[in-house]
């Protein structure tokens, strides 16, 4: 049976902080705070037994509450990109909070996103419940959503991260885990590793925005291309930046989970399979890591490619492309999200 224990992490505008670690009986552990739903830590071994932690993060809540580029933490109440913060419901205009200087766009829920709450918690038998209500008017969304974020951490390696959400009035609603995992544990950076992604397909970006540009492209051809293993130095070679939503090869089926990625560091021989019930895959390098000096676990100074993100969801900008998949909830439904990282070593099933 998987043990949690919880200790405390520090103080939030009066609120108390906790650290929720979650350890199976293979010696795998993962450490996650109710700020923001926070994975802190994933201690995971290597080919040769040693432990080592492959997320991106910090050491003390104050790091994390002066401004990150959303390590470990949950994106929400809309994930990605909103062009302009701007969409319809109905007849109606919607404006949220536009909090990306770069490029203007609303990202990853505003200003103030559900990374930035103290998410009320309690420890389960193999893991630990978040929940916290989004009051109606938050960044601009409308409607109150009462939003339940479980994560588990079973005994066969396999990391759960479960979301559920329902509303009383229509509203966009997107939600993932935006970990940079980085599987050689910083030995290196992600360059060396070998990345899978099950997608023919992926959705083109004007570069000036990051929004997506409508149409939806062929990989064949193209660096983005990961429908065999491809060491993730390769394609950078020819595409260095690289932050980019795929199709998943699986998602128009809409039930149950369907192979997302494979990641695999052949030098410590880890590997992560992921696994979604969520139409699109957003790929991202860590290319912007290097506009500025973070410091992280340790001291360690995390430039460009520290960690690549893995991102399961609904397309960018989903609410302002008809063609894309859904992603307004409305009132009397319910919001559902699945996704599973399996953890082993490269070769094992």
């Amino acid at each position: 049976m998987t043990q949690v224990t919880e200790t405390p992490f520090g103080e939030h505008q009066g609120q108390a902080v906790s650290l929720f670690t979650l350890t199976n009986a293979q010696g795998i552990r993962l450490a996650v705070t109710n700020y923001g739903c926070i994975v802190t830590q994933l201690w995971l071994p290597d080919r040769h037994s040693r432990l080592a932690d492959v997320v991106l993060g910090f050491d003390t809540l104050a790091e994390y509450q002066a401004g990150h580029p959303f390590f470990g933490a949950i994106a929400g109440r809309c994930a990605n990109r909103i062009g302009g913060g701007r969409f319809r419901l109905g007849d109606e205009a919607m404006t949220l909070a536009c909090n990306e200087a770069a490029t203007g766009q609303h990202l990853h829920g505003g200003v103030r996103g559900f990374d930035k709450y103290v998410w009320q918690a309690e420890a389960e038998p193999d893991g630990v419940r978040f929940h916290r209500v989004s009051p109606d008017g938050e960044e601009g969304y409308p409607g109150t959503l009462s939003v339940t974020h479980r994560l588990r951490l079973t005994e066969d390696n396999v990391l759960h991260f479960e979301y559920e959400a329902v509303t009383d009035r229509a509203t966009p609603v997107n939600l993932t885990n935006h970990s940079y995992y980085n599987l050689s544990a910083q030995a290196s950076d992600i360059r060396g590793h070998q990345l899978q992604i099950a997608a023919d397909l992926y959705t083109p970006v004007d570069p000036e925005t990051m929004l997506p540009t409508g149409e939806i492209h062929a990989v064949a051809g193209t660096p983005l291309d990961f429908r065999q293993p491809v060491a993730l130095g390769i394609a950078m070679a020819q595409q260095p930046a690289i932050d980019i939503n795929y199709v998943l090869r699986a998602q128009a089926a809409g039930h149950g989970l369907h192979p997302a990625a494979t990641l695999a560091d052949p030098d410590s021989g880890r590997e992560m399979r992921v696994f979604t019930d969520q139409p699109g895959l957003q790929c991202y390098n860590g290319a912007k890591l290097s506009n500025r000096p973070w410091r992280g676990k340790g001291g360690v100074h995390y430039g460009a490619f520290a960690g690549l993100c893995l991102e399961t969801q609904a397309f960018p900008d989903s609410v302002n492309q008809p063609h894309f998949p859904g992603v307004v909830l409305q009132p009397g439904g319910t919001y559902r999200h699945h996704t599973a990282h399996h953890f082993s070593l490269i070769g094992e099933e």
